[in-house]
């Protein structure tokens, strides 16, 4: 495979994977491979897949068979979360080369250089108990905010979840080398970090893991707010019982943290929560958003939210509706429930009718949709800083206030990752 020299990458799934895909696109580079667009011609397509629902399972095959068509001679690679939980599945995709599991990711390059294009695909390293150190990854030139990823892995169990067996546990990378990487990105212009992990608020687990926290999610958060030449930050997802108050009232008084919180819930009603093994109850959720709320008005809290869990009765998801309608809350992320192997949550009955999840979906995203508007109607008149991003799309471009409302205005080349002071309307 010593010829090949151009790849070309598709990402499925969350942030983190954006993250470690362009990463890996950088240790092709280095290595002298030209990175092309997933649409044109490459010797190496690499696609890092997700598996939080069956869409993504379905979607990378539907990839595979595109390259298929486009390019037979090309050599296949899939890795991320898909790769790491159905190897076997995944090579059996005609059109699949090599099938990399979650510890050999990183060493892709060295792969590619020694595969032969055969008959068969080759899967390598899939055993999840390799999975135990962290490799540090953002994104860079891809968006104007950059994904930063500072911990990975999982300890928790929950009853839906997936990510322990295609992560691994916990693992995180240190306060300083995360500064350091800080530092690198500002020095090559990103104005924005979003730090992005499995399970963020359990920073702290070296790089290798284990029960000692080395330091904490808090430390961090106070070191980055002394890096010169990033102007925001953002904190991508984190669980609740994980947000301390000293979080709360430290980012209220960051000038470089944004009034933003992506807080998962996952279902309003405490039985449900027991059932889905999620380690606080509602009452504490109430809590945090009610402390965010007050030292902090104009925030913006995003919320995950499951429907259709097994045993989700009417009522349940009543509770779920209306505990979601009283929280002073500015979106919904809603997901349908769906089996996944080897979980938990496969032993639960009964099992909810695929309708009854989609019209509960259905439902959730309509509060979501009233919740956005009025967000967002309570700023009005209020003057924001936007960082305007680079892409432009029918002349338009766009770009986010520091509390994440959306802004769209006629392209103009100067404010592109700058920020501007802009009177919502």
């Amino acid at each position: 495979m010593t010829q090949a020299k151009s790849v070309a990458f598709h990402t499925l799934g969350c942030k983190l994977n954006f993250s470690e895909t362009s990463t890996l696109g950088r240790l092709f580079e280095k290595d002298g491979f030209e990175k092309k667009e997933f649409e044109d011609a490459a010797d190496v397509y690499v696609i890092n897949t997700c598996s939080v629902t069956d869409n993504a399972d379905k979607e990378c095959r539907q990839l595979v068979r595109r390259i298929q068509r486009r390019s037979p001679e090309s050599v296949v690679v899939v890795t991320g979360c898909y790769a790491q939980l159905k190897p076997g599945e995944i090579a059996g995709i005609e059109g699949v080369d090599l099938v990399l599991g979650a510890a050999e990711k990183f060493n892709i390059v060295e792969h590619i250089k020694n595969f032969t294009k055969g008959d068969s695909a080759k899967i390598c390293s899939c055993d999840i108990e390799d999975v135990n150190t962290f490799h540090s990854s953002y994104s860079v030139n891809d968006r104007t905010r950059t994904f930063l990823k500072v911990q990975d892995g999982c300890d928790y169990n929950c009853a839906f979840c997936t990510i322990p067996m295609a992560r691994g546990i916990s693992r995180s990378d240190s306060v300083a080398n995360v500064v350091a990487n800080a530092k690198e990105l500002a020095a090559s212009g990103v104005k924005e970090i979003v730090l992005t992990g499995v399970n963020l608020g359990d920073f702290g687990k070296g790089f290798e893991g284990g029960k000692k926290r080395e330091e904490t999610f808090f430390e961090l958060v106070q070191a980055l707010e002394e890096v010169d030449g990033i102007e925001r930050y953002r904190i991508s997802s984190i669980e609740p019982n994980l947000l301390s108050d000293e979080i709360i009232d430290f980012v209220s008084k960051s000038k470089k943290f944004m009034p933003h919180f992506h807080i998962p819930l996952q279902s309003g009603n405490n039985e449900i929560l027991g059932l889905m093994r999620r380690r606080y109850r509602r009452e504490l959720y109430a809590e945090k958003v009610a402390l965010i709320k007050e030292k902090m008005p104009h925030c913006a809290i995003g919320v995950d939210v499951i429907v259709g869990f097994p045993s989700e009765s009417d009522e349940h998801f009543k509770d779920t509706y209306d505990f979601l309608h009283s929280l002073d809350v500015s979106y919904l992320h809603v997901f349908t429930y769906s089996e996944r192997a080897n979980t938990a949550a496969l032993d639960i009955k009964p099992v909810v009718p695929q309708q009854v999840r989609q019209e509960r979906n259905k439902a959730l995203r309509n509060l979501s949709f009233m919740k956005q508007q009025f967000f967002n109607a309570q700023h009005v008149g209020d003057t924001r800083s936007v960082l305007f991003e680079s892409h432009a799309k029918d002349g338009m471009m766009e770009g986010y206030t520091d509390n994440y409302i959306k802004v769209s205005t006629p392209y103009r080349a100067e404010w592109v990752n700058n920020i501007v002071d802009w009177e919502l309307r």
